[in-house]
């Protein structure tokens, strides 16, 4: 594996940064058309406007609709982008992500699932589509060593493990943000003109809600997971944590409803302080706050008994659960 120079937030000078990557994409590109994926994240978003600057209309921008996102996300990132002046196309992939989830309960496995199906089936109809040649992504750091350290299998991650994204699925793929963490990723983000609420937005994984069901990931898990995952990162908003989220356990678990036993699900809270999400601490939340949102949790998400606080740090816990 070829050696990844970091650029630390310290060294990062962002003008330099987005005039090198810019010169960078454009002769890589050449007069050829390129693709990227949008999915609303600071990474994504980070990439899709530096593309942009150095191809222009040479590359297409799509949102891949796969039926595991957060509430409301595609119409949300579409009208943001054409404020900015870029052209998103929503693909409904839901069907083709779902099918290729069943049954399946394994974490790496499912990880690997929504892998395969973003880049050998999504990615490569729309490359044969467009004719394109290549596929602009996010991919950072944090995402590489995690990945070559077997901590878990980040769905980006491609040649630093042998793989030949051209042998493997027809395109090349260029890593503008290879070298930057999530600091220095919201840096570039703000000096190219993103929002705030877009720059400062909490991580979100490429696996979607899908890394936070323990188990097999159906369209009902990621209804419940969904709702659960609003109400949570409205309420813990405030908090100015690295990331928060709700996660689905497998299981159900006694509960009572009405003076009888009712076998309930189980959301389990995560709220992270971190700086670059190689380590992390939960944050320490009021419990008059956690009150609030397990009460908001029982009554507005169907079927849910149990709401609980994780307290492991990362290491040995990770900020998802898949």
């Amino acid at each position: 594996m070829a050696h990844v120079k970091e650029i630390t937030v310290k060294e990062l000078n962002t003008e330099v940064f987005i005039r090198e990557k810019a010169k960078e994409i454009s002769e890589l590109v050449g007069g050829d058309a390129a693709i990227n994926a949008l999915s609303g994240g600071v990474d994504s978003s980070t990439v899709t406007m530096l593309g942009h600057k150095a191809l222009g209309d040479r590359l297409k921008t799509y949102f891949i609709d796969n039926g595991i996102m957060r509430e409301g996300e595609s119409r949300k990132v579409v009208a943001l982008f054409k404020k900015l002046g870029v052209h998103v196309e929503i693909i409904d992939t839901q069907k083709k992500f779902f099918n290729a989830l069943k049954g399946i309960t394994d974490p790496e496995e499912k990880r690997e699932a929504v892998t395969q199906t973003f880049y050998k089936d999504v990615f490569g109809k729309l490359v044969r589509d467009s004719k394109a040649k290549y596929l602009l992504q996010g991919t950072i750091l944090t995402d590489v060593d995690e990945t070559v350290a077997g901590i878990k299998r980040q769905h980006n991650v491609f040649e630093q493990l042998g793989i030949d994204p051209q042998k493997a699925f027809g395109y090349k793929i260029i890593e503008p943000l290879l070298q930057l963490r999530k600091d220095g990723v919201r840096k570039v983000a703000e000096a190219l003109g993103l929002p705030e609420s877009l720059y400062n937005r909490i991580p979100f994984p490429g696996p979607a809600l899908a890394a936070r069901v323990i188990g097999e990931v159906t369209r009902k898990k990621i209804g419940i997971v969904r709702t659960a995952t609003s109400i949570v990162e409205e309420g813990l908003a405030s908090t100015g944590a690295f990331q928060y989220m709700a996660i689905l356990h497998e299981d159900r678990v006694t509960g009572m409803r009405d003076g009888k036993r009712d076998f309930g699900l189980q959301i389990e809270i995560r709220c992270w302080d971190s700086i670059d999400a190689r380590k992390a601490t939960p944050t320490k939340i009021s419990h008059d706050t956690l009150c609030k949102l397990a009460d908001r949790i029982v009554k507005e998400v169907p079927g849910v008994v149990s709401v609980t606080y994780n307290i492991a740090s990362k290491p040995p816990s990770t900020m998802e659960v898949v």
